[in-house]
């Protein structure tokens, strides 16, 4: 391993996550590729996730803040401190199967306009139950600007970047979000640069009770997806024109979550208003409308948990 440049700069974020810090670690000591570096950052935890980073040797390099940062603040801080060619993410909780950087890398090598390597992964819960991400989702590759826009198909725990390509943005993450700063970030990238995968999974995804509840997350996307769409138009000379199908695409899923927390509020009028414009655009947005006539806990949350079985039972 080179100390100073070494290949791969993994980011690793860190808030009192000491429960599973250690597997996650040895995730990346266990890479078949050798030549990389942990940038840990420690986001003022309070629990022992410290002492747990600290035991391992100078390969993992630690830093902390002094107070707690939102999430893509702390992804940006960590950014630059990393002096990889290539930088991948790699949150605590989360797990790489051994092959996962001697996969992606050479997927860059091969050309050098790729920017960002992602890949399938298996989202598991403590009870054994899984499901493979590219099941729920189609991925794409080569120049598929448009087609992120609409459909988040890079999962984070699989992904590596090119450092140039970070660095050809105006700024990294944007700190202003709180829950979809990587897919916002992805899209930019790919304004620019390819995006290429390998087909099968080589992360783990652990889906658990700390994870965001469906209300909290419907409260940040809706607020996030206006900003993606503000973001477009600067990143973008006539976006509104040249993206106008996506734009509207982003609008109707805005509309859609705001609708769903009216819904889960007993506004059932309300939510079928915010629906409406939208009911000639997908027979899913008609039924919708429909259903929003009846109580959201015995429409809604009902179906919804029966299709996440497997994951949240």
């Amino acid at each position: 391993m080179h100390d100073d440049m070494p290949t791969v700069s993994v980011i690793m974020n860190c808030l009192n996550c000491s429960r599973y810090l250690r597997e996650a670690i040895d995730s990346v000591y266990a890479q078949t590729y050798t030549d990389w570096e942990i940038i840990f950052w420690d986001d003022a935890s309070t629990d022992n996730s410290a002492e747990i980073a600290k035991s391992y040797d100078e390969r993992l390099k630690y830093f902390k803040c002094d107070k707690t940062v939102a999430l893509y603040a702390a992804r940006n801080l960590a950014l630059k401190e990393a002096k990889g060619k290539y930088i991948a993410f790699l949150d605590c909780d989360d797990i790489w199967l051994p092959q996962k950087l001697e996969e992606q890398i050479p997927l860059f090598e091969k050309d050098p306009k790729v920017g960002i390597v992602f890949s399938d992964s298996i989202l598991f819960n403590e009870k054994g139950n899984k499901k493979l991400f590219f099941n729920i989702v189609k991925p794409e590759k080569g120049y598929v600007f448009s087609k992120l826009l609409i459909c988040d198909f890079v999962h984070m725990p699989t992904v590596v970047v090119r450092k140039e390509a970070f660095d050809t943005l105006t700024y990294w993450f944007d700190s202003r979000f709180n829950m979809s700063g990587d897919h916002e970030a992805w899209i930019r990238i790919s304004s620019k640069w390819k995006l290429d995968y390998v087909n099968k999974p080589l992360a783990l995804y652990r889906v658990h009770s700390s994870n965001m509840t469906n209300t909290q997350g419907r409260k940040f996307l809706s607020h996030e997806i206006g900003l993606m769409i503000e973001n477009l138009k600067k990143v973008v000379d006539n976006a509104e024109e040249k993206y106008s199908k996506e734009i509207k695409f982003l609008e109707r899923r805005k509309d859609t979550h705001l609708s769903l927390l009216d819904w889960e509020t007993g506004e059932n009028k309300r939510a079928r208003k915010r629906v409406c414009p939208h009911i000639r655009s997908s027979t899913t947005h008609m039924i919708l409308y429909l259903l929003m006539y009846f109580p959201y806990r015995y429409v809604f949350k009902l179906s919804y948990r029966l299709y996440n079985r497997n994951l949240t039972a």
